[in-house]
């Protein structure tokens, strides 16, 4: 286990800066996420991280350790990758085995650790097997058997489950979370899920454009995001936006000063309550325990709305939905958050 430290961490490729300055301290045992839209820097930041990409300025610390200009071998990370890299001709076991091999293991304490990872991860049936025999949810969980017989201080995984079906996505998902859980290891896991995020991370660093917008848990980037770019990335559906100056009269005043922007989650909006504005619906989508209702104001802003129950409205039907004061997100014309002073 070990704690990772970026300072200043700047990526150029040519005249193009991708990675602006960027600090973060991830602590020992943090299950760190790094989250954000393609091209925001955060697979490019991981791959620094590994030691497979040049940094162009600042510093990477390993346990308070510079380790610039260490190679990627003597880091003493391991890394998945999205695609598993697994070598078709080989076995599962020969695949675990194979870089513990090149570092001139001896074959007892090989065959120990591949048989621990095999138990830890439920695949000991097979390790006979090529990989042209496995599921892609039983490959990637050889992916991961190859970073742990390698015992690294810290596991690196870029968007490991990107391959993988939505129903195995989720249980790959959990079954991760559970793994940390019994190693105990510090891991950065590179995503552009906001869900897997949220579901798995301790940590969470949303990324846009190569800087780091916000760093937090789970639930307080939820509730208490920095800026209206996390607004939008953190929340499934994603937060509504509405121009200030359309809303109603008796929804401004409740607004605090400077604000330019409203948002309110779809799960807060409310049927028939108070500070209440006009809704038309246009589409109602019901998903038996949950309903999805899509709209749009007077003025032609659009509105999602997910109610925790069935419900009776339909299409083209003309609403009044509210929210509580507490709920509502106010943002500035920079689109930054906006508090009560």
């Amino acid at each position: 286990m070990a704690t990772l430290e970026l300072k200043k961490i700047v990526k150029n490729y040519g005249n193009l800066e991708v990675v602006h300055g960027v600090n973060l301290f991830v602590n020992d045992g943090e299950f760190c996420v790094l989250v954000g839209p393609s091209g925001c820097g955060k697979s490019t930041l991981l791959r620094m991280i590994a030691g497979l990409e040049p940094i162009t300025g600042g510093e990477i610390l390993i346990d308070s350790e510079v380790v610039n200009n260490i190679s990627a071998a003597k880091r003493g990370l391991a890394m998945v990758f999205q695609s598993y890299a697994l070598y078709p001709h080989m076995s599962v076991r020969q695949n675990l085995a194979f870089g513990l091999e090149n570092l001139k293991m001896e074959a007892i304490e090989i065959d120990k650790r591949i048989i621990d990872a095999a138990k830890l991860l439920r695949m000991e049936e097979y390790l006979k097997r090529k990989p042209g025999q496995l599921s892609g949810g039983q490959k990637q969980r050889v992916a991961i058997g190859r970073a742990i017989v390698r015992e690294p201080s810290i596991y690196l995984f870029d968007e490991p489950l990107s391959n993988l079906d939505a129903e195995l996505r989720v249980a790959t998902r959990v079954e991760l979370k559970a793994l940390h859980a019994r190693l105990g290891n510090t891991m950065i896991y590179v995503t552009h899920d906001q869900v897997e995020a949220m579901t798995m991370a301790d940590k969470i660093v949303v990324m846009n454009e190569g800087i780091i917008e916000q760093v937090g848990n789970p639930l307080e980037l939820y509730n208490k995001p920095a800026n209206q770019f996390v607004a939008g990335f953190i929340g499934s559906p994603k937060m509504n936006f509405l121009n200030f100056a359309s809303l109603p009269a008796n929804i401004k005043s409740l607004a605090p000063e400077n604000s330019s922007l409203f948002g309110i989650r779809p799960e807060h909006l409310i049927i028939k309550e108070e500070n209440t504005f006009p809704l038309q619906v246009k589409t109602v989508e019901q998903l038996g325990s949950d309903s999805y209702l899509y709209g749009s104001t007077l003025n032609n802003q659009e509105i999602s709305i997910k109610l925790n129950n069935q419900t009776e409205i339909r299409a083209d039907q003309n609403i009044n939905v509210g929210f509580n004061l507490n709920d509502a997100h106010w943002f500035d014309s920079e689109g930054k958050i906006v508090y009560f002073s």
